[in-house]
């Protein structure tokens, strides 16, 4: 690995605050010559500060007195929590596969809903972490701070959503609104030359995937993986490769792969086609693999209000449009499809 890759790697776990563990062990032993980085002149990163997240200019918060702004990227960044936790009149856990549709869906709520302008707080991190907070009551530390905002209503994979209402952290119906499929995330040159599923188990080619402990998407990758070339394929990239060190496996996934591939530190990683869409959009030096419809595996995305809330009737509000067609004209943008009832085998996060 070259030195500018593994001093961005470094600059990322410092960065995100839900990194993975191991990560810096395993990034050090793939580069014998690290010790070399602390000895010697320093050098400075050669990156482009906005590869950083979050990426959207704060268009992802609508706060509407933001105060002193003060956002480092590769340091001091907290990128999926959005807008102001002083007496919000709307809390949202969104699962963080669409983080880069929120600021427009907000938009439009807030047009329709004027009396909820600025006072929407929302959090993008991966829908089971977000469970965990919902039984931690609502509290996360990130850093150094710990802060407390429970939610009205919840947004993941249908699986996700109906488990949660079968054990009573959510309250029924689930409301179902679109679908998304999977896609192989590679720098733009794509300099491993990956063309499908198969060649992410070629020795040499890097990986950045998703944890299965952590993110739902997982278990939708093995399976296309076991499509693709069956238990062999599945084992060597979730298995062979984490202990070889050539697959990092992520704890946020929508920031971490992209992230890795700018970086140099990866070489591929799937990832859901709508956020290989933004990063495109996003001008970022990212594309994508098509994955063949029968390798690929689609998620239902639903959502539900959260039992207790605070806020019940402003979750219902939101549940009503987020299946409304302004909200689906949205989604549309990043390539997500409606959901339509009975066109679909279930096969959610």
């Amino acid at each position: 690995m070259k030195k500018t890759a593994f001093r961005g790697a470094l600059c990322v776990v410092a960065g995100l605050s839900l990194a993975a563990p191991g990560l810096v062990a395993s990034v050090f032993a793939q580069d014998q010559t690290a010790d070399t980085l602390w000895h010697g002149k320093a050098e400075v990163p050669n990156y482009a500060e906005k590869v950083f997240p979050p990426w959207q200019h704060g268009e992802n918060n609508d706060a509407m007195n933001r105060g002193l702004e003060f956002t480092v990227p590769e340091v001091d960044d907290l990128a999926d929590f959005h807008g102001s936790i002083t007496d919000p009149k709307l809390v949202l856990y969104v699962g963080g596969n669409y983080f880069f549709a929120m600021a427009p869906l907000v938009a439009e709520f807030e047009k329709e809903h004027p009396d909820y302008k600025g006072r929407i707080y929302w959090e993008t991190i991966p829908p089971g972490l977000l469970i965990k907070q919902i039984k931690a009551g609502g509290t996360i530390t990130s850093g150094n701070m710990t802060w407390t905002a429970k939610p009205d209503a919840y947004f993941a994979g249908l699986k996700k959503v109906d488990e949660s209402i079968a054990s009573g952290l959510l309250v029924g119906p689930a409301i179902p609104y679109v679908t998304n499929t999977l896609a192989i995330m590679v720098p733009k040159d794509n300099p491993a030359h990956v063309t499908g599923l198969a060649d992410l188990g070629k020795p040499g080619v890097r990986l950045a995937m998703p944890n299965p402990e952590f993110e739902g998407i997982a278990r939708q990758i093995q399976e296309s993986l076991k499509k693709a070339g069956g238990s062999a394929l599945a084992d060597m990239v979730y298995k062979n490769k984490v202990t070889d060190g050539s697959t990092v496996l992520t704890h946020i996934h929508h920031r971490q792969t992209p992230l890795f591939l700018m970086q140099g530190v990866a070489d591929a990683g799937v990832t859901w086609q709508s956020e290989a869409m933004f990063q495109e959009q996003s001008g970022h030096p990212i594309t994508h693999v098509d994955i063949p419809a029968d390798q690929n595996t689609t998620a239902i995305y639903a959502g539900a209000m959260v039992k207790g809330a605070a806020h019940p009737e402003a979750a219902r509000l939101w549940l009503s449009f987020i299946h409304s067609e302004p909200a689906l004209v949205i989604f549309e943008r990043y390539g997500f499809k409606r959901y339509v009832a009975g066109d679909l085998v279930k096969q959610q996060q």
